[in-house]
């Protein structure tokens, strides 16, 4: 039986305002797939998205929906997620809009492990706005603001997720669809904040300016910087180097997630009033 996306979009604005070949559309079906298998009801779900190709996404999904300002995806998630904790809360941004202007959310959403998903489209360019160097961009790569090569190190997304405390950490490519639906099912069940670093191409703003070909060649080009994890950890230090590990990369189950915590705050607060009459 073939799958009924009419039930999880707004099809009266489709056809999406993507570029032809943008992984971005690979990644929304991979999430509405994730949310049917999951048996989610669409009344239950608020989906948060930020500024950048990737915002659109909220404009697409037939759930509750916050296009908001740009790199605070996460500040308006978490306040949604406090206020409604039994809701299901996914956040999808891109490299630029999660890691540079709303760097600082990203780290302590994943401190605090509050349970929201954060679906990082990261694609290694500012695409919307024309090219400019992202955190992600490769060392070398022509940009807007990098016009004789970018010089800055580039982030692993995954890493810094780790050591700032997510306690579900993932990486996929649009490469696979069904490997990244596959990551979202696990991680959208897990109670905490779960992470997802999704590379994706975008083939018009970072491939052809540095003529690296169309989507195809994009796409061969993400590839080729792709390992699995057990394949990863058999690498040495050297051969690792211009790599990245994909699949699950952490799952802590150990930790406590920050909704619990703050209800248990809530009633030690309302005990002691309580007392105090």
């Amino acid at each position: 039986m073939a799958f009924n996306y009419d039930e999880y979009l707004r099809v009266d604005k489709m056809p999406t305002l993507w570029c032809w070949g943008c992984g971005d559309g690979v990644i929304l079906k991979a999430i509405v797939r994730a949310i049917d298998k999951l048996g989610w009801n669409m009344d239950d779900v608020c989906l948060v998205s930020g500024i950048g190709c990737s915002g659109r996404i909220s404009s697409y999904v037939n759930c509750n929906t916050v296009h908001t300002t740009h790199g605070r995806t996460l500040a308006y998630a978490t306040g949604i997620k406090l206020a409604n904790p039994t809701k299901k809360v996914i956040v999808v941004g891109g490299d630029g809009d999660g890691l540079a202007i709303g760097g600082n959310h990203t780290i302590h959403a994943c401190r605090r492990n509050i349970d929201i998903n954060y679906v990082l489209i990261n694609n290694f360019i500012y695409g919307l706005t024309n090219s400019q160097t992202s955190p992600t961009t490769p060392k070398g790569m022509w940009t807007v603001t990098a016009q004789y090569g970018n010089i800055d190190p580039n982030f692993d997304a995954c890493s810094l997720a780790s050591a700032a405390g997510a306690s579900f950490v993932a990486r996929e490519s649009v490469l696979d669809p069904k490997k990244i639906e596959k990551v979202l099912v696990e991680g959208f069940q897990h109670e905490g904040f779960s992470f997802f670093d999704i590379f994706s191409n975008c083939h018009v703003n970072l491939g052809r300016k540095n003529k690296m070909g169309e989507a195809v060649d994009t796409l061969k080009w993400i590839e080729s910087m792709i390992v699995s994890k057990k394949k990863y950890d058999e690498l040495s230090e050297e051969e690792r180097s211009g790599k990245f590990a994909t699949g699950i990369l952490l799952h802590d189950t150990n930790k406590v997630e920050y909704c619990k915590a703050y209800k248990q705050v809530q009633e030690k607060a309302q005990a002691k009033k309580g007392g105090a009459k």
